[in-house]
C-alpha cells in the first residue's frame, strides 16, 4: 500500500487522470492525499469532485481556498469571480451531492509514518501552533462547516483581518484567522502577522516577512508539513517541509510525492499539463 500526496489539482481533471495512470494507482491498495484546490480556474471541476468522491476511503481532500469559496459562491455569500470556472458544479444535477461532500473535508490531516509527523495542509501554519494546535483549529472550522450554520460563516469568512493569531479570539474573527493560515498563507513576519498581497516566490518577501516556513522557532518544525497553493515556489522537498503546487493550471505540472515507509523516502512524480488560464 502506498500513500501519494498531490498538489492542487483546480479543475484540471485529465492531468489529473493521467498522474494516477502514471502511479498505477489502485483504490483497493493505494491512497491519496490532494492538498487542497479541487476545483476552480480549469475545465473540469465537477469531473474532478466525482472522481475524487467515487474513491471513497481511497481519497482524502483538504479545503484549499477555492474550495471554500465555490461553497460561498453555492451557498449566496460571495459573487463568482471573472475567472472562475464553478458553472460546472453549481449548475450539476448531483451540484447538492458534490457540495455536501466538499463541506465534509478536513482543513488539516496528520499521520505518523516511521515514527515521524507529518502534518498535511493546503497553505501554510502560524509558527506558534503546534501540530496539535493546527489540527484543534482545523477541527473548529470543519465543525461549523459541517454544522447548520456554515452559511453565517461563509458570509463572514472573507477578509484579511485580524492578521495575528491570538488564543482569546472569538466567533467569526477566530475563524477567519484560521481560514486564511491554512488555506492562504505564504508570508507572515516572525510574531506571526500574515501578509497577504504578496505571491511569488520565496526570495520576494516583503520587508519585514518571511515565508511562514522560515521563520525562526516555528512550533512545527519538528514534522514535515506538506502543503499546495503556492505555484510559484513550485516543488519543495527538504526534512521539515514538501511543496506540491506546481502550476497544473498555468500550464506546468501535477505533482504527486510518493511516500515510502518513512518521511524521508519521497519520490516525486509529474505530469505535464496544458495550459487552462494566463497567470496574471
Amino acid at each position: 500500500m502506498a500513500l501519494y500526496l498531490i498538489g492542487d489539482v483546480q479543475g484540471c481533471d485529465e492531468p489529473l487522470g493521467r498522474l494516477l495512470d502514471k502511479i498505477d494507482f489502485s483504490p483497493s491498495r493505494d491512497r491519496i492525499v490532494l492538498l487542497g484546490d479541487l476545483v476552480n480556474r480549469g475545465p473540469g471541476s465537477a469531473t474532478v469532485l466525482r472522481r475524487v468522491q467515487g474513491y471513497g476511503a481511497s481519497a482524502h481532500s483538504l479545503l484549499g481556498n477555492h474550495d471554500l469559496h465555490l461553497l460561498a459562491v453555492a451557498s449566496g455569500a460571495h459573487k463568482a469571480g471573472r475567472r472562475d470556472t464553478l458553472a460546472g458544479v453549481l449548475e450539476a444535477p448531483d451540484r447538492d451531492a458534490l457540495l455536501a461532500w466538499l463541506r465534509h473535508q478536513h482543513l488539516a490531516l496528520h499521520e505518523e509514518i516511521g515514527g515521524s509527523d507529518l502534518l498535511m495542509v493546503h497553505a501554510g501554519v502560524l509558527p506558534q501552533w503546534s501540530v496539535g494546535d493546527v489540527l484543534a483549529c482545523a477541527a473548529e472550522v470543519e465543525s461549523v462547516l459541517q454544522g447548520p450554520a456554515f452559511g453565517e460563516f461563509l458570509h463572514a469568512m472573507y477578509g484579511n483581518e485580524p492578521a495575528q493569531w491570538r488564543d482569546t479570539l472569538k466567533g467569526d474573527k477566530r475563524l477567519r484567522v484560521i481560514v486564511n493560515a491554512l488555506t492562504r498563507l505564504r508570508f507572515c513576519n516572525a510574531d506571526g502577522v500574515m501578509e497577504f498581497e504578496a505571491k511569488d516566490d520565496a526570495a520576494s518577501a516583503p520587508p519585514g516577512f518571511m515565508p511562514w516556513f522560515d521563520v525562526p522557532g516555528r512550533r512545527t518544525a519538528t514534522a514535515t508539513v506538506a502543503f499546495g497553493h503556492w505555484s510559484t515556489l513550485g516543488w519543495l522537498s527538504r526534512p521539515d517541509l514538501l511543496s506540491t503546487d506546481t502550476g497544473c493550471v498555468w500550464g506546468g505540472c501535477l505533482s504527486a510525492a510518493r511516500i515510502g515507509a518513512t518521511l524521508a523516502e519521497r519520490e516525486h512524480i509529474e505530469v505535464r499539463c496544458a495550459q487552462s488560464q494566463k497567470p496574471g
